[in-house]
């Protein structure tokens, strides 16, 4: 509130404040909390302060724009009851990359409480709440085919509810790391499931903890594997981030995909093992479509999809840090030792400018045998345009014994995000374990590579 005086003459005015997500806190957790969903509206008209929708006059909302694309954002379980830490980079980059109606759901008041399983409760009586907006903005002139609803842990099952109620006619649903726990084993009309809507893509950070492990969607992206993503906390000493991190890589890796600075390419494939070890690089086998990204801009993919394929699986790397660019390239080794070489091989890449580059290290040891050639899947969190110099380093992690040589025979170097490039080689190296064996690369001699 705040007084304007004109002459003589000073009136009073109370300002309306921005209705705001439910901040609670720790106490309301132990104290319980009872459900209490509000609906908050931006849009690219009222990107800062948002539009509070009444529950049963959608209508009359001042912004809603029925003929535009309806997002909806629905969190999962808050123990601590603070606002999603995420949800200001979400509105931000969501409205910045589209046109839409952009809808923050708030169940705070419902998911804040120390006992898991009363949100889990919750969750259907959400669905049926959002239901009745939902049919609201459909009789103002809205379309299912227009709605998408992003859901995080619990809310992704909370998204797959209403999916149900509209019997899969929905346009999209997105899961972000889906809730585990109360949800593993369920049958599909108890969480959420590809035939919730026309298409569902999730992405599966913790799947060892506090996420879903098997697929739930029309694609299912595993980064890293779906376990331990690169930058979170390996030990409890860590606090709360141990257990959070991997757990909310998921949303932002779909933040990341918002930013544009890098596409986060993936690769569908049987499994991760199969992924690493090079056999799911060339999505030409999926063609006319090309390698689907993840986040916002995966249902580019869908719609190349006709009819829709089966389930697919996708996998990737990421680095650790925003916005989790990682540039994927194949090496190819062939060896010419008598006897069989278990290990790893590090990688690093140079340019004119002495810019250097270094791989990620795979966590599990390739298999060198006389003339088999072993492929290798290794990652740079930086792009090297033109690289005219690189390393290998042989090494067995081993303590004890004397130090191994590998003995190759030829080496192949592929990227694998631009099939433009020149596949690079190199041939008869000797490689000493533990020993960085820094080369001038040459363009393959081979036809067609």
């Amino acid at each position: 509130s705040k007084i304007l005086c004109f002459f003589c003459f000073c009136f009073l005015v109370i300002e309306e404040q921005c209705p705001e997500f439910t901040d609670l806190n720790l106490g309301h957790a132990f104290s319980g909390t009872e459900l209490h969903v509000q609906l908050l509206l931006y849009t690219r008209k009222n990107r800062d302060c948002a539009e509070r929708l009444i529950e049963n006059n959608v209508t009359a909302s001042e912004y809603l724009n029925t003929t535009k694309k309806i997002v909806f954002v629905i969190h999962g379980y808050r123990p601590t009851g603070s606002p999603p830490a995420w949800l200001g980079d979400m509105q931000r980059l969501l409205l910045s990359s589209e046109d839409i109606n952009l809808i923050i759901v708030d169940w705070n008041r419902g998911a804040t409480t120390v006992i898991y399983r009363n949100a889990v409760e919750n969750c259907r009586k959400v669905a049926e709440i959002l239901k009745n907006y939902i049919d609201q903005m459909l009789v103002g002139g809205a379309s299912l085919d227009s709605l998408h609803l992003i859901g995080v842990s619990l809310g992704a099952h909370i998204a797959g509810f209403v999916g149900q109620k509209y019997k899969g006619k929905l346009g999209r649903i997105t899961g972000l790391d889906p809730a585990g726990p109360s949800f593993t084993g369920e049958p599909p009309d108890h969480r959420l499931d590809p035939t919730d809507a026309r298409f569902v893509d999730v992405i599966h950070s913790d799947i060892d903890a506090l996420g879903f492990r098997k697929p739930l969607g029309t694609i299912d992206f595993y980064p890293n594997g779906g376990t331990d993503q690169p930058g979170c906390p390996k030990t409890l000493f860590s606090g709360l981030g141990y257990f959070k991190c991997d757990h909310q890589r998921s949303v932002f890796l779909f933040l990341a995909s918002l930013k544009n600075w890098c596409d986060l390419i993936t690769y569908p494939c049987d499994s991760y093992l199969d992924y690493k070890r090079g056999k799911c690089m060339d999505c030409d086998a999926f063609q006319p479509m090309s390698c689907p990204v993840v986040g916002y801009h995966a249902d580019r993919w869908k719609k190349l999809l006709v009819p829709y394929s089966s389930p697919t699986t996708a996998y990737f790397d990421t680095s650790g840090k925003d916005p989790f660019c990682m540039y994927d390239y194949v090496l190819e080794i062939i060896t010419w030792n008598k006897s069989t070489r278990r290990g790893f091989i590090k990688v690093k890449i140079m340019d004119n400018a002495g810019n250097t580059v270094e791989s990620q290290m795979s966590s599990e040891a390739s298999t060198f045998q006389q003339y088999e050639s072993v492929k290798i899947l290794t990652g740079f969190p930086r792009d090297i345009e033109k690289i005219v110099k690189m390393s290998l380093t042989f090494t067995t992690k081993s303590l004890i014994g004397p130090r191994r040589k590998l003995k190759v025979l030829q080496m192949k170097l592929k990227s694998v995000n631009n099939s433009k490039r020149p596949q690079l080689c190199r041939y008869d190296l000797t490689l000493v374990e533990n020993t960085e064996v820094i080369f001038k690369p040459i363009p393959c001699l081979e036809k067609g590579t």
